[in-house]
């Protein structure tokens, strides 16, 4: 059975992987972009499977026992996953499926979904992401530390992914996440249940 793409976008905190997930979109609506479950309570403006799947931590741990998720991991106290369900329904239909998720994430989905494919975004340089992150001026420098720390680290597992797109010019950088979805093909005897696996939470 020939299945539609499944493409994980990954990357640093402030390399602009929202920015140019939504350029991509725009460029091929035929993209589906998975919506993840969270543990967490909707924000103001947020919208019920928009930005989130809002659900409690029973139902988390429903999704986690069954093997309902992709990939999770805990942030913040929270929890956030990619449900699993979704994710097949539209790869057998034939739409091509992105994953923007963190690194450790990414990670989980290597070993759930072999014939995924890993796109790591990287910043055009560290001064430009340092930038990014210290320029938003709504976190203490404690905080901002941390998320450099963490970038540095994220930064260092590029080799683990199939490509690695350079975020220097949004545009671009979407046409060309656009070019490798695709290109990408699942092996024609590949079903999901075959790839199945449980996630392990690296948090």
């Amino acid at each position: 059975m020939s299945l539609a793409p499944l493409v994980v976008v990954s990357g640093p905190s402030g390399v602009g992987k929202s920015t140019v997930v939504a350029a991509a979109l725009a460029l091929n609506a035929d993209i589906w972009l998975s919506v993840s479950a969270t543990t967490r309570a909707p924000r103001t403006g947020e919208q019920e499977g928009r930005e989130y799947s809002f659900v409690t931590g029973e139902r988390f741990d429903e999704l986690v026992a069954t093997e309902g998720l992709l990939e999770w991991a805990s942030y913040s106290g929270n929890r956030y996953g990619t449900p699993r369900e979704p994710v097949e329904e539209h790869r057998r239909a034939g739409r091509p499926v992105l994953l923007e998720i963190e690194v450790q994430g990414a990670r989980q989905v290597r070993a759930a979904s072999p014939s995924a494919l890993l796109v790591f975004l990287e910043p055009p340089s560290w001064e430009v992401l340092t930038g990014r992150l210290v320029g938003r001026g709504t976190e203490s420098d404690e905080s901002v530390a941390r998320r450099l720390q963490a970038a540095r680290e994220e930064l260092a597992a590029a080799d683990e992914f199939d490509e690695v797109l350079v975020n220097a010019d949004v545009q671009e950088c979407a046409a060309a996440l656009v070019r490798l979805v695709a290109d990408h093909r699942a092996p024609e005897s590949q079903h999901p249940d075959e790839e199945r696996s449980t996630p392990t939470n690296e948090a």
